[in-house]
């Protein structure tokens, strides 16, 4: 029976994994029908895949959705851009520099796919202004947000699931990866002056355009404004103290959220319509298939041909899960890769007796950093190119694998000497 069960498991997982890394159809439609043919083949009781899922990866995306939702309506995200633009005087380098900052610290405190989502619009407009082509913009603000997005808990949904199954928090992420994060972000922009340097000249009549912005009309709301970020301030406070008082990620994000409901006298049905749900039952389904490989020893398996190659050796076991998250995460949803990794990952450490705490950090930077390496690798990649062709520009799979995969391979470089250096 145990036997049936095991190779019903890896069958059901492979088969689900198989059909998402094709694209052929709506990745949360097959991970729902993969985690149900789990309970409904008995390999999974339905009491037992309930536990598996990582409510506290589920909340903390919720209440980050339902703020940056209320946010945006004041316009907030706007004002900021056309003022970055106008600062740097019009000049293409400077506000690509200067978008670059925004995204990188609007990914590490939101996420990246939002962040994604509300800078491109904005850069679009800019460039149009410009008489610019918008790539050269977009594919850094793309690189960006995936590695700003590495430095906190929040900034990418492998980190707040690294950090939800292992107790590390929000200071954490932010002391271990955002010393090489900076450094990546300098070497990455610096590698774009030097690639792109002939996209980043134009007329000075265009750039007269953008000091002729007036920011001040994007804001719509300024009651909303000042509601959104004294609720931020205290949300990310939050999340900073939240370790030392006793509380999850998810407690703080769905407290101010709710606050946020409550004071901000927005259309509440309205804001949850906005939440992305077909995001959130992805990882749910994806934690029932991973628990239920975990439950007939699947990790454990793979735990101990792990062991075998590093023999348990920490740098070893770090550069190889660095090496082949970035790869894999390359190629594939790093979001299904990391929900593998970390039982795998907890398997290692209880067999082996090692340190694990430097393999979470291999982990992160290798997930997130890779999702660089070819259009498919990040969700906000995908995203950008869709933006793109309906602004009748394309950017084709070979085009931005030639520029971001070298770029992933130098960061995940620099990761490595980062990690030999500080954990071994």
């Amino acid at each position: 029976m145990f036997q049936n069960q095991l190779i019903m498991a890896i069958g059901i997982f492979s088969v689900t994994y198989l059909i998402i890394m094709s694209e052929k159809l709506n990745r949360t439609a097959v991970a729902m029908v993969g985690a149900f043919l789990m309970l409904v083949l008995n390999v999974e009781a339905q009491e037992k895949a309930v536990e598996h899922v990582d409510f506290n990866t589920i909340g903390l995306l919720v209440g980050m959705m339902i703020i940056v939702n209320i946010m945006k309506k004041s316009g907030i995200f706007e004002y900021v851009a056309i003022k970055a633009a106008k600062m740097a005087k019009g000049e293409p380098w400077r506000i690509l520099l200067a978008f670059s900052i925004i995204t990188a610290v609007a990914s590490a405190l939101l996420d990246n796919v939002t962040t994604i989502l509300l800078i491109v619009p904005v850069t679009l407009v800019i460039t149009d202004a410009l008489e610019l082509n918008p790539v050269p913009f977009l594919v850094p603000e793309i690189l960006i947000a995936n590695i700003g997005g590495t430095a906190t808990l929040i900034g990418d949904p492998p980190n707040i699931m690294i950090g939800s199954a292992t107790g590390l928090g929000f200071m954490d992420f932010v002391v271990n990866l955002g010393p090489v994060v900076i450094i990546i972000f300098i070497v990455t922009m610096f590698a774009f002056k030097l690639m792109f340097k002939k996209y980043y000249t134009c007329e000075d009549k265009n750039k007269r355009k953008i000091l002729q912005m007036d920011e001040k009309l994007a804001i719509k709301d300024r009651v909303l404004l000042r509601k959104s970020l004294l609720v931020l301030f205290f949300t990310i406070l939050g999340f900073i103290m939240h370790q030392s008082l006793g509380y999850e990620s998810a407690t703080v994000a769905l407290f101010f959220a709710s606050i946020l409901l409550l004071i901000s006298k927005v259309d509440v049905e309205d804001i949850f319509l906005e939440i992305e749900w077909p995001t959130l039952f992805f990882f749910m389904s994806l934690f029932i298939l991973v628990g239920a490989l975990e439950d007939v020893g699947v990790m454990e398996f793979l735990a101990a041909k792990l062991l075998n190659i590093t023999r348990g050796d920490v740098l070893l076991s770090m550069l190889l899960i660095l090496w082949v998250s970035a790869i894999a995460s390359s190629f594939l949803d790093n979001i299904p890769f990391v929900a593998t990794m970390i039982p795998l990952i907890k398997s290692m450490g209880a067999m082996s007796g090692m340190e694990i705490g430097p393999l979470w950090w291999a982990l992160a930077l290798g997930a997130c950093l890779g999702g660089n390496g070819t259009l498919v690798g990040a969700s906000a990649n995908v995203i950008v190119s869709g933006m793109l062709s309906r602004h009748g520009h394309k950017l084709s799979f070979m085009d931005y694998m030639k520029v971001g995969f070298p770029l992933m391979i130098l960061s995940v470089i620099i990761s490595s000497i980062y990690l030999a250096i500080f954990y071994v």
